[in-house]
Order: structure tokens, then sequence, then C-alpha cells
């Protein structure tokens, strides 16, 4: 049993202090025995040995308790003694460490001080070399204007003041550029350059040519000034567009033309976004009024569905794998087609039955399908402003089935009705294929990666949209050659049928073109 109470026994065992123990023994030991009759003699027998054996279990019972006391005694010294060392011990650490922190302190101090100082040195370099090449400058400049009035006096000289002031009036500072050639455009740009040759290297004629000039020439032109002489508008726009038709590195663009190769990039980007800006407003227009029925009309008598405004496709132009959100430009269909990684971004365009786009959605990511793409698209928000009423734009079947959106039927077990449906779509289909298999052969940068950054590449493929309507509206002419088959994976979306209406108004479309003789035969 329990002889002390129960508070006494907890605060000694959470505080790990054995000295009530060691206490309770040494009091419990010393303390006197029961004292004994006046004489053993006088016990009785029994008594005797029951008082013999209860003091003999007595001392046993106290040597015990003096042993233990004595272990707890030890157990509380050692305790003490690994407190002391443990306490020493974290003296020691803080000390050190208060050691590391005033090193680390004082060695970040000294860097900052260095690299202080070494800026200093720099800045110092710099304003020698500007200051060294701002004279080299002003000395190479009065040089030519020594030679220039050198040349003005012997002239003078040997000619009269009259051809002295002629000649002196042509003179012109220039900077020094590394000497290219400059003949191949030379010859291009000659007037007796051949129409055929002419339209081969710049997929267009000269008429067109001239036309886009015109177009950009307030926007791309330079002035010149006292140390050289401008880019000509002309060769401006013909390096942009013979970049894009042939796709060539700017390493050959370069000489071809007789220019740097980073002036030949540059000039790409300034043309490209001049076209973007100033023509595609012009050239890629939404059908309205007038425009819209003739669309209609044309689609009509082609497919003999109604109230058809566009032919819509996806394409994905192959770019280099981006250095961010890789993963979203991956594009798994080609890859596991080609076996080889592929990554592009998408080219979302609508036609009308020329084959001229009047909506382009371009840079979305290639792992995008078909669906996600148009979702994403200016022309999703105008649809659902409500402006695209009572009118249909033929899709693959890539696309959902919306009340503006009309694409063919996608289940197993097709009727005669569906099947003639699927054939006219089909051909309104084809006009947009066609005509993206065109802009890719017109255009060659957009069949292989270029060297163009990501985004910069919206503003390059809006271009070309922009000059594939130019020559298509102008009836330019493709050479045999540059024929294009294009080839996109199509997904049919998960949710393939977004509106009841529209499913109801494409089975009386299919109806209808069966049982009034407007559908096909090639489905037998």
């Amino acid at each position: 049993m329990n002889s002390f109470p129960a508070a006494a026994t907890t605060q000694p065992l959470l505080e790990d202090d054995f000295s009530f123990y060691i206490s309770f023994f040494q009091d419990d030991s010393a303390a006197p025995p029961a004292s004994p009759p006046t004489s053993i003699s006088d016990m009785p027998k029994g008594r005797r040995r029951r008082e013999a054996g209860a003091s003999a279990s007595g001392d046993e019972r106290r040597k015990k308790r003096k042993s233990i006391a004595n272990l707890l005694t030890s157990i509380a010294a050692i305790d003490a003694q690994d407190e002391s060392e443990r306490r020493e011990s974290d003296e020691d650490s803080r000390r050190e460490l208060s050691l590391l922190e005033e090193n680390h302190h004082r060695k970040a101090e000294v860097m900052l001080d260095y690299y202080s100082r070494l800026e200093d040195n720099f800045s110092a370099l710099d304003d020698d070399a500007d200051t060294l090449r701002s004279k080299r400058v002003r000395v190479a400049a009065s040089a030519v204007a020594a030679a220039a009035a050198a040349a003005s006096a012997s002239v003078e000289n040997d000619a009269g003041p009259a051809t002295s002031a002629a000649g002196s009036g042509h003179q012109q500072r220039r900077l020094w550029v590394k000497d290219r050639s400059r003949a191949w455009w030379d010859q291009c740009n000659s007037p007796d350059f051949p129409e055929a040759e002419f339209r081969r290297a710049f997929r267009m004629g000269r008429a067109t040519f001239d036309l886009i000039c015109d177009e950009l020439g307030s926007a791309v032109a330079k002035e010149d000034t006292m140390l050289r002489a401008a880019i000509p508008v002309r060769q401006r726009v013909a390096v942009c567009i013979w970049r894009l038709a042939t796709g060539e590195p700017l390493r050959l663009v370069s000489k071809r033309f007789g220019l740097g190769i980073s002036t030949c990039h540059k000039l790409v980007l300034e043309v490209c976004t001049a076209i973007k800006t100033l023509l595609m407003p012009k050239f890629v227009q939404w059908p309205d009024g007038a425009a819209a029925a003739e669309a209609k009309s044309h689609f009509e008598a082609a497919s003999g569905i109604p109230n058809v405004i566009g032919s819509m496709y996806t394409t994905h132009i192959p770019i280099i794998a981006p250095k961010i959100s890789v993963a979203a430009y991956f594009n798994r269909r080609h890859t596991e087609r080609n076996q080889k990684t592929s990554y592009s971004i998408t080219v979302q365009g609508v036609v009308n039955p020329d084959g001229v786009f009047t909506d382009v959605c371009i840079g979305w990511p290639g792992s995008m399908p078909d669906d996600k793409v148009l979702e994403q698209s200016a022309l999703h928000q105008r649809a659902a402003a409500g402006m695209l009423k009572n009118t249909w734009i033929v899709g693959s079947s890539g696309y959902p089935l919306m009340d503006w959106v009309l694409v063919p039927y996608t289940h197993q077990n097709l009727t005669w009705t569906q099947h003639a449906f699927n054939e006219k779509i089909g051909e309104v289909q084809r006009i947009a294929r066609e005509a993206f298999a065109r802009l890719k052969g017109r255009w060659t940068c957009l069949q292989k990666r270029t060297e163009v950054k990501l985004q910069d590449l919206p503003v390059v493929i809006g271009a070309c949209c922009v000059l594939h309507n130019i020559c298509e509206l102008r009836k330019e002419e493709m050479e045999p050659d540059l024929k294009y088959e294009l080839v996109d994976d199509e997904m049919v979306p998960e949710n393939s049928i977004r509106s009841v209406s529209a499913s109801q108004a494409r089975d009386n479309i299919a109806h209808n073109l069966l049982h009034h003789g407007l559908a096909g035969t090639a489905f037998f």
C-alpha cells in the first residue's frame, strides 16, 4: 500500500527529482524501533520468537531501504552531473555560434565592400571606353571631312569653281559598313526581270507587290541620315516576303539582300507588325450585310445547306520547344504519328466561299483540342453576344454541334440521310482545308520550325494570313510545286452535341437534302 499522499508522489516523478524518496527512506531507516519490553525473559516464548523474527525482518527492510536510498542518491548525483555538463556544452555551442555569426557578418561586409569597389572600377572602365569610342567617332568624322575637303579642293583646282561646287553638294558622310553584294536584289528589282521569275520568288506578281509597298510605305519607311542611306521600302518589304515565302535561314536572306543578319530579322518583324496593324483590319473582315448574303448564297449553291456563312478549320504550326509551359505546347498526336517529338501552336480560321479568311485565332498551345480553342476565340464571344443568329459555320468532327456550328454526324451505323448530310458538309469543309493548304504552301515558313520567338509568332502568322487574303483576292496563281498536303489530327469532343435545337435543325437539313434531291450519291 502507498503510505504517502498522491500529490506528494506526483511532483517528484514529474520533475525527475529523487530527493523525496531519499529523505523518505533515510527517515524511515533512522526512525527508532518500537520500544521492546523491559525484559525478554518476561515475554512469553511465542512472543519472543515473533519479536525476534520481526526484528530480523525489520533489519532486512532497513538494509534494503538504505541500499535503495544510496542508489537513488547516486542516480541523482549522476543526473546533476549530466545536467551540469549539458549546460556547459550549451554554453560552448552558443559561444561557437556567436563566433561563427560574427565571422560571417565580417566576411559579408568584406565581400560587399569588394564588389562595390569592383563595380566602381567597371563603371570607370565603361566611362573610359565610351569616351574613347566617342573620340574615335569624332576623329573618323574629322578624317572623312578632311578627305572630302581635300577631294573638293582637288576637283576645284582641276575643273574650276563651278564643278567644285557641284561635286561638293553630293558628298555624304558615312559610317563604315561591311561591303555586301546586293546584286541579286538589284536584279529582281529591275523592270527587266521576268514576271514569272518574280512571281516564283515572292509568291505574287509585281503589281501585287507594288500594292503592298504602297500600303506599307508610310509605316516602314525610314529617313536617310548623315552617316548612311536608309533601306528603301521595296527592299524592306521584299526581305519580309522572301523570308515568309521560303522560310530560309536569316544568314541566307542576309546574303541575298546584302544586309546584316540582325537587320534582316528586325525588318521581318517590323514589316509583319505593319501588315498586321494596317492591313489586317482592311483585308480580314467578318462579312455583314451584302457580303454575308453573298457568302450564304455561294455556300448554298455548292452544298444545298442554307444560311452557311463560313467554313472553319484549325491547323497546327510547328515550333521549337519553348522554355516555359513545355507540356502545354506538346502535340501528342503529331508526336505519335511521326515518331518525333513535336511542339506547336494552333491557328483557327474561318473562310468565305473563295477561301479568303474572315476570322483568325492564332497562338493557343498545341495540346488544346479544336473545341477548346474555339471556346477561347473571339468568334465564340461574338456568337455568345448573339451576333451569329440564324447563321451556320461549318466545322469538322473536332468541333461540337452548337446553335451556330454545324458539324457532321460522328456516331456509328449512320443512315443514308446522315451519310448524305456528311457528304455535303465535307464539301463545305473542303473549302477551308484547301485554303489552309494554300496558306502553308504559299508561305513555307509555316511548314517548319522557325527562328522566330514564341511571342512574335502570332504577328508573323497573322501577316501570312493577310498576305494570303491579298493574293486570293487578286487571283494570284500558285506554282504546282508549292502544293502542300495538309495533315491535322481531329479529336471528337466528349460532349459533341451541346444544343438540342441544333441537333433537330441538323436532322431537318439532312432530311431536306436527301428528299429534295440535293444529296449526292458518293455514300452508296
